[in-house]
């Protein structure tokens, strides 16, 4: 058979398709760059004749007692600049520099401009009291329903905003409220809304996603995101943002640009020119419509972070029982046995690493007959059948099965020692730690991914007798702000146990400056959010950050991956040569200087 030279058919093909990707995105480019040079031409006259009567102060129903920071009315006049030119757009600061504050004071800016509203406020349920407090802090003339509770108590509300019975200038409702039900995304629809914020919006970076389109259908004439972390994982979920915000202006062009930023980004030094480019390319497209600073700019004032990875050697137990693991997951793997997913691997790596106990390791199966047999004596468990005890004994972890043991009296003697419970080797590291910061006078913010982990700490913080107090994802919402009251004006409290997800948002924590990552996020800027409770706004002394990584462990890998990924967010916010600052620093700039701050 004949061998064909030259270029087959599939290449020319794909040749072809990157040609025409390639040709939609320079042209979006080209765009940009016209509505970039607009947008500064505008402040620059602004700045050449004193302001011409347009340069935005802080909005006179602002609570006079409260100032906005100069970087906040540079914010404020950013967003001012966006909606006079028609745009929607991205106010990126990093976490800590009061997105809520510069969003309320645009609304405020908005109300005295004449556009009274009805706006929209979608804020994930764990921020809901914190925008409550703030909106009520910093501007109380602003009219505000909560879309919240039950569907029973949204179905009352959404009577009363038909017949009109409520006067309102801002709806606050969350994520899972606007789009729960058919009749709660139907409301949104009909609703004729001037803007909607989205605060927390990276929760929008899928633009594949059920959440992201019903949200799309939302009825506002004007969209605005407020994000600490808009690039994550790859550029496409930042081209998910601007598609959201700008939807006229991509969405005709969302398979090319699916496909053009779709590829993970590498660390630099292993990039293409192709990749370079790309990261060049989304730089262009995201230059107007997108506002970052980072506090090191911004806030000179603010007390620097000192990061420190602490590697802690396993207990001699824990490693043995880990490399078990790992051997036996490894023999599953290379035998092809169906039910081994990877993910379910590295969860239980990752839990081992962390502590035995998130195992079942020490409660053998002959022990677990004899204590199933034993709950026939309970009161509770007497007509029981003991096989169905066992059942669902051996699928509890050995924390678990000790917390069963001191619940009930007739197995009580099966309760583990805290020999063992402290056996793990970050908790060796940490005892230490503590120690040392409690003597120092420091205090202490204590995040865990795993709220069984939180329950292992319980036990340990008792025993070191450090007081403390706990919140993670069972917390009452109610009883958040609360909690955070009570750490911020009790210094003899030491330490605040947080789940990382529930304690990331919407919490100031800065009355603590030590923050200790007992276990880090696959994904880096869940771990930044737990950091910014204390490194924000209001922090007096230098914050450090220690992340507990068990040597030898898959941790180790994890971190490296972060570290790759918060490149990613360095190369993309990073100025180019002449400029100053992040993306849009000219703008900004420009705007500083406007109005000579």
């Amino acid at each position: 058979m004949c061998k064909t030279n030259g270029l087959s058919e599939d290449t020319i093909m794909n040749c072809k398709i990157l040609l025409k990707e390639r040709d939609v995105v320079l042209r979006l480019m080209n765009k940009c760059e016209e509505i970039s040079n607009n947008l500064t031409k505008q402040v620059t006259k602004i700045t050449g004749d004193g302001g011409g009567g347009w340069n935005i102060k802080q909005p006179s129903i602002l609570n006079q007692s409260m100032e906005l920071k100069p970087y906040q009315k540079i914010g404020l006049n950013w967003l001012a600049l966006l909606h006079k030119h028609g745009l929607n757009g991205i106010l990126a600061d990093e976490m800590g520099l009061g997105k809520t504050i510069q969003a309320i004071a645009f609304l405020a800016y908005l109300y005295q401009e004449g556009s009274k509203g009805p706006h929209l406020i979608v804020v994930p349920a764990s921020t809901l009291d914190n925008w409550i407090r703030e909106v009520n802090l910093w501007c109380p003339d602003l009219d505000v329903l909560f879309y919240y509770g039950s569907q029973e108590d949204r179905k009352h509300l959404r009577i009363d905003i038909h017949n009109k019975v409520v006067d309102f200038n801002v709806i606050v409702t969350t994520y899972n409220c606007a789009i729960s039900s058919a009749e709660d995304r139907s409301l949104f629809r009909r609703l004729k809304l001037h803007y909607s914020i989205f605060d927390e919006g990276h929760m929008l970076k899928n633009m594949g996603s059920v959440r992201y389109q019903h949200l799309m259908t939302i009825n506002a004439r004007n969209r605005l995101l407020l994000t600490g972390t808009p690039v994550q994982n790859n550029l496409l979920e930042l081209m998910s943002l601007l598609n959201f915000v700008m939807p006229h202006m991509f969405s005709s062009s969302t398979s090319e640009i699916r496909r053009m930023f779709s590829s993970k980004t590498k660390a630099a030094e292993e990039q293409s020119i192709y990749e370079k480019e790309r990261i060049a390319h989304a730089k262009q497209i995201i230059k107007p419509f997108i506002l970052r600073r980072v506090k090191e700019e911004v806030l000179k004032q603010l007390p620097p972070k000192k990061d420190v990875v602490e590697l802690c050697t396993m207990s001699e137990k824990q490693e043995q029982l880990y490399y078990d693991l790992m051997n036996r997951f490894k023999k599953s793997i290379d035998s092809q046995e169906k039910n081994t997913e990877m993910g379910n691997v590295m969860m239980q790596l990752r839990k081992m690493a962390n502590h035995p106990l998130l195992h079942r390791q020490y409660y053998t199966a002959d022990k677990l007959q004899m204590m199933s047999k034993l709950m026939l004596k309970e009161p509770t468990h007497c007509e029981a059948n003991p096989d169905l005890i066992f059942e669902d004994m051996s699928v509890m972890t050995d924390y678990e099965l000790h917390l069963l043991c001191k619940q009930y009296a007739n197995i009580s003697d099966f309760k583990l020692e805290n020999d063992l419970i402290f056996d793990s080797g970050k908790f060796r590291t940490l005892q230490h730690i503590l120690s040392d910061f409690k003597e120092k006078g420091n205090r202490v913010v204590l995040f865990s991914q795993f709220t069984m982990m939180l329950d292992i700490l319980e036990v340990l913080l008792k025993h070191l007798q450090h007081r403390y107090i706990r919140l993670d994802g069972k917390t009452q919402i109610s009883d958040r702000i609360h909690l955070i009251d009570e750490f911020n004006t009790d210094m003899d409290i030491f330490v605040f146990l947080l789940s990382t997800k529930a304690g990331g948002l919407g919490i100031n924590l800065t009355s603590a400056n030590v923050v200790i990552l007992h276990d880090i996020d696959c994904n880096p800027y869940n771990d930044k959010q737990a950091e910014d409770r204390c490194h924000r706004v209001g922090q007096t002394r230098e914050v450090k950050v220690i992340k507990l990584i068990s040597k030898g462990t898959i941790e180790e890998s994890m971190l490296r991956i972060s570290q790759q990924k918060l490149k990613l967010e360095q190369d993309m916010t990073a100025a180019d040569a002449g400029e100053e600052g992040a993306i849009p620093a000219d703008i900004a700039t420009l705007l500083k200087t406007s109005l000579g701050l």
